[in-house]
């Protein structure tokens, strides 16, 4: 029975019955994947299925279940794709003309700079901003589109939401917010006034590390319809495979986010007593640069912690020597990874910053873990 106009139930009843359709005597709760390129098609092709790139069953679900979390009680549209990349694209090229203007953050996801190669090579003019101190309010002049990464990934920036919607929609602007981080139990930008919500839902949304997949939700239908149109032309689309998987994730995204948030505070409150860790960032922290606007606009502050050690030798040893951490890259999971972002060469940070993904594990073990890995810091590799 769908929940979609109910507002006053909890994230945990929300995760688990988002987006299930209406009972059916002797139907499973949530159908199976629908594999099909055609569909039986009668006439003209009026009806809700008429061809595989267009739309599939196994969307419809998922894509309802992720705009019951992310509006709750409102009407909303969502789009999934079958990557966090391929939802950044179509929300940028919907939207973006030659002779536009377009303000991204300066400190945002590292694929983020080919995009702009993108569009620069298609007559938009691309201008980029710091995402702490809201200073994307400086560039905003004659912008046709603002596009908001908080916290940012990977330095845990944030920036004030609601005021830059405003500032952006005010100088007639449309608003996009990268919401990957917080998932929609962290923080719901449509609430906050965006007009694009848009995910990897690789991350934290599946949570397990074995899906490639994303989406954009707006409540606005003619938006929502070109983002569609899109991911209709390029063919940017889902498997039924990967989407149902998706959607039998989301049933368990409350207890995994819960958990995930309430083990990155105590390991941040761990590594602020390390003299060897600079650098600290999570918004949850109160004396974090970011914690008062993120307690405003955030109900929960992610699975991500940053930090730096002294330098790329130290930090090699101090991931190598983790045992219950994976080292890997990206986030959500619920199997902790870290990783030295540096290596990748995209992201301005020191060579010994560490990007952390707290998991599911119990929370003394992973502590301990990564205690035990620090006393090791400066004994050479065996």
């Amino acid at each position: 029975m769908s929940i979609g106009d109910i507002r006053d139930i909890g994230d945990g009843t929300r995760s688990v019955r988002a987006g299930l359709p209406e009972p059916v005597a002797y139907e499973p709760t949530l159908p199976g994947p629908v594999f099909a390129a055609h569909f039986h098609l009668p006439g003209e092709p009026t009806g809700p299925y008429t061809y595989g790139r267009y739309d599939n069953p196994t969307w419809t679900h998922l894509e309802q279940a992720i705009g019951e979390l992310e509006a709750p009680g409102r009407p909303a549209h969502t789009i999934t794709f079958a990557s966090g990349m391929a939802a950044v694209a179509a929300t940028a090229f919907s939207q973006l003309r030659s002779g536009d203007a377009v303000v991204f953050p300066d400190d945002g996801y590292q694929a983020l700079p080919l995009l702009h190669e993108r569009l620069r090579a298609g007559g938009v003019e691309v201008r980029t901003a710091p995402t702490g101190g809201d200073a994307q309010l400086r560039v905003l002049d004659g912008a046709r589109l603002l596009w908001i990464e908080s916290p940012s990934n990977p330095g845990l920036d944030v920036c004030d939401i609601r005021r830059l919607v405003a500032a952006a929609h005010e100088a007639g602007a449309l608003v996009a917010v990268d919401n990957t981080l917080a998932t929609p139990l962290g923080q719901r930008p449509l609430e906050l006034g965006a007009d694009f919500s848009v995910a990897s839902d690789t991350k934290g949304m599946t949570g397990h590390g074995d899906i490639l997949l994303g989406h954009v939700t707006c409540t606005d239908l003619e938006l929502a319809t070109a983002v569609r149109d899109w991911r209709k032309t390029v063919g940017a689309i889902p498997g039924p495979m990967e989407a149902w998987l998706a959607h039998r994730s989301l049933a368990t995204l409350q207890l995994r986010v819960e958990r995930q948030c309430g083990t990155a505070l105590v390991l941040a409150e761990a590594l602020a007593e390390r003299p060897e860790v600079t650098g600290l960032r999570y918004p949850g922290l109160p004396d974090d640069p970011s914690h008062r606007i993120a307690s405003l606009q955030m109900r929960r502050f992610g699975s991500v912690v940053s930090f730096v050690l002294p330098d790329e030798e130290r930090a090699e040893r101090f991931l190598n020597r983790l045992r219950l951490v994976d080292n890997a890259t990206s986030f959500g999971g619920v199997r902790s990874t870290a990783e030295r972002r540096g290596r990748w060469g995209g992201d301005a940070v020191p060579d010994g910053f560490i990007r952390f993904s707290v998991g599911a594990e119990d929370p003394e073990d992973l502590i301990a873990d990564v205690l035990r890995s620090l006393d090791q810091l400066d004994k050479p590799q065996d």
